[in-house]
């Protein structure tokens, strides 16, 4: 009797703003999920959000499809698929909706104000890990400067810019939202449906990779 072969997929992870792959270095998944890195490309001068997601859809290929992202990584994710055909979506401290993001960043959003960031500000990396990350980290900084490292000023100015201006008021029915109820960056009171993880912060893909490696084969594989 012939054995039935596993179901293969392909999982792509994309960080979030600032970080590099080593965010998930605590990840574990069983070997018929094959993980693949996403990193960050350079965004050209004045390079629209749609361009730069069609350069990073290409780097996808497989079937069985599933993209993890994390923080702004998780609406990279979301755009993506709306461009390849994916099995699910995975979005971790992040938001489904424009509607989610923070009242300053709507606010700032509606009146331009995210155009005249202090990016400068950002170069001290005290400064860009708590934005990052959130200011939960303040006692372990110095532990989390290996996972962000991707600080060119002019990525951080677009970053910003994409993050603040997203238009998206639909998500797809295959996408599961984890967020943590301490996230600081994206507060829990904004965010609807999804799995909230009790006292979990911004920085939980790193924080609570046991409760990831329990539960992510299961969410992948759920229809």
């Amino acid at each position: 009797m012939s054995q039935i072969k596993e179901k293969i997929y392909e999982v792509y992870m994309m960080p979030g703003m600032a970080a590099n792959p080593l965010i998930f270095e605590r990840i574990i998944l069983p070997k018929n999920f094959k993980i693949n890195y996403l990193e960050w490309l350079m965004p050209s001068e004045n390079e629209e959000f749609d361009k730069y997601i069609s350069r990073l859809s290409k780097l996808i290929i497989g079937k069985n499809i599933v993209l993890i992202g994390v923080s702004f990584g998780g609406i990279i994710v979301q755009e993506i698929a709306k461009i390849i055909s994916v099995h699910k979506v995975i979005i971790i401290s992040s938001v489904k909706t424009s509607k989610e993001l923070p009242f300053l960043m709507q606010l700032g959003k509606n009146i331009g104000a995210h155009k005249f960031f202090p990016v400068n500000w950002l170069e001290s990396f005290e400064s860009l890990a708590q934005f990052a990350l959130g200011p939960s980290i303040n006692k372990k900084i110095e532990l989390y400067r290996k996972y962000l490292s991707v600080r060119d000023k002019k990525y951080l100015r677009w970053s910003i810019d994409k993050i603040t201006s997203w238009n998206n008021d639909n998500y797809p029915d295959n996408l599961i939202h984890i967020h943590g109820t301490h996230d600081l960056v994206f507060p829990s009171i904004y965010i609807k449906d999804a799995i909230f993880i009790k006292k979990a912060t911004h920085a939980m893909i790193l924080v609570n990779a046991k409760w990831f490696n329990e539960n992510l084969p299961n969410l992948i594989c759920k229809n």
